[in-house]
């Protein structure tokens, strides 16, 4: 029985460093200018006594914890890897984004519970100022998403923060429309309802973070990848005869990894065979796995599982 253990990659070493170049780019730009964000909103949120005001900039903190964090953790994922930690800190990326949903979903308990204390007695606020401080949270919560906007598929961090800011910029110009609202109307009760629309967008654009870093935290099988495709990919490759224990994982928000016990037919030479291998892994890499471990198996030679299954079948 032969193992092979080597490794393929998708993308050039130099193109995912430029990936990457870009990536923390964008995080540390969106950082520094939610930083100042949040400490306008909350001079403004305590000057003006506005709750959407200081409700948005307490959902902004989270956003630069979580941007921070996420920021941190693909630093971490491109350490080179140890004898403790063989796949290096790659893994990092799942955790953030997962702390990252849950980190969001006690900002919404916090606010939203204040928010509706404020509803029941509204006290007056200054539409204009709030106007005119929300308006700066759509340029900068806009920017922020668009740095964001071409690598939001690539990654569930980047995904994360794109969806996350751009809610941001909508619950900002909703802010300014119910500021312009107060002034001429004096409906002190619209600021902390606006309080509460803004958790229900929050909580709303944080579910499918949450479920998806969960799954990826379990090691589910990746988000746009089906076991039962990837199987039919390995047995359409040539001379693999059959394949069993097919395991697919995220590595991290970016990366792949599959083991699988293939046999191939014994009429080949080992060395035909390993090009067979060396084939289906350069395949896999075509379907989003940057990482395959294949153990090879013979015709007459099986693993017990695979062997017990064999015996049911023909039973």
């Amino acid at each position: 029985m032969s193992h092979d253990h080597s490794h393929t990659h998708s993308h050039s070493h130099s193109h995912a460093v430029a990936i990457s170049a870009e990536g923390l780019r964008a995080f540390q730009i969106g950082i520094g200018l939610n930083v100042i964000f949040v400490l306008t909103e909350v001079i403004a949120g305590i000057a003006y006594e506005s709750m959407s005001l200081l409700s948005d900039a307490g959902h902004n903190l989270a956003d630069v914890a979580s941007l921070l964090l996420s920021y941190l953790a693909f630093k971490l994922s491109h350490k080179s890897a140890t004898n403790r930690y063989t796949y290096g800190f790659k893994k990092t990326t799942i955790l953030a984004a997962l702390f990252n949903a849950l980190l969001l979903l006690v900002a919404i308990g916090m606010l939203g519970y204040e928010s509706f204390q404020r509803l029941q007695q509204p006290p007056a606020v200054k539409g204009t100022g709030i106007a005119w401080v929300a308006s700066l949270g759509i340029i900068i919560n806009g920017i922020s998403a668009w740095l964001f906007f071409k690598r939001k598929d690539a990654d569930l961090n980047m995904k994360g923060a794109y969806w996350h800011l751009l809610a941001d910029a909508l619950v900002s110009l909703g802010v300014v429309v119910g500021g312009i609202i107060i002034s001429y109307t004096n409906w002190y009760w619209l600021d902390p309802a606006i309080g509460i629309g803004i958790m229900i967008v929050v909580l709303i654009s944080t579910w499918s973070l949450l479920t998806d870093s969960f799954k990826m935290s379990m090691d589910a099988v990746p988000t746009g990848i089906e076991l039962e495709a990837i199987t039919k990919v390995i047995q359409a490759t040539p001379h693999i005869v059959n394949v069993h224990h097919v395991h697919i994982w995220p590595l991290s928000t970016t990366e792949n990894a599959l083991t699988a016990h293939v046999i191939i037919d014994d009429s080949l030479g080992f060395d035909e065979k390993l090009r067979v291998i060396r084939d289906l892994k350069h395949e896999l890499s075509h379907h989003q796995i940057q990482h395959s471990t294949i153990e090879l198996e013979s015709v007459t030679m099986h693993c017990p599982k695979e062997e017990l299954e064999m015996k049911v079948e023909k039973s």
